[in-house]
């Protein structure tokens, strides 16, 4: 297992940085090798990503989730992986994004690109690209204020947010 750490201090407020990063279909703007993301249920997404010449789809559950806090998966099958972000509040407008992922590398290519430091370089890559895009931006896409614990979601207290898709929550 392989363990990459990485986070940036990004100049918007906590809520709006972790609003964006729930908005799982964005990805693509600001991460490297991820072509697609699909959520057909609040706790799980199909990713399709690309690594070099190799193409991978899997899908992953949310396991837990915490607004302004912390988001944590893991993988359902190969590759697998797991990882955690979180949200620390450095100032009414400045929030620390701090990103772990555990992966197992697996074949030539992702054994390679994990030796020489590929994949550590695009995690810290798509960190400064998050918070390109979302100073850029200026407010978030969308929001879910919803909790996940154990797989299990907890909605938000029954608010409705004019962004917010209306996800099942199965």
């Amino acid at each position: 297992m392989t363990t990459i750490e990485a986070s940036a201090d990004v100049d918007v407020p906590i809520r709006m940085a972790y609003n964006q990063w729930t908005q799982f279909e964005s990805f693509p703007r600001f991460m490297d090798g991820v072509r697609r993301i699909d959520q057909p249920r609040s706790t799980m997404t199909h990713w399709v990503t690309r690594l070099g010449p190799m193409t991978h789809e899997f899908d992953a559950e949310i396991v837990e989730q915490r607004p302004d806090e912390r988001v944590s998966w893991r993988s359902l099958g190969r590759p697998s992986h797991s990882g955690t972000v979180t949200f620390l509040e450095l100032g009414e407008n400045r929030v620390r994004v701090t990103l772990r992922i555990d992966f197992a590398p697996r074949g030539f290519v992702e054994r390679a690109g994990d030796v020489l430091g590929i994949v550590h370089r695009r995690v810290h890559n798509d960190l400064k690209c998050f918070k390109e895009y979302i100073e850029g931006q200026g407010r978030e896409t969308g929001e879910w204020r919803g909790a996940i614990s154990d797989s299990h979601v907890r909605p938000d207290s029954g608010q409705k947010h004019p962004q917010v898709p209306n996800w099942p929550t199965g």
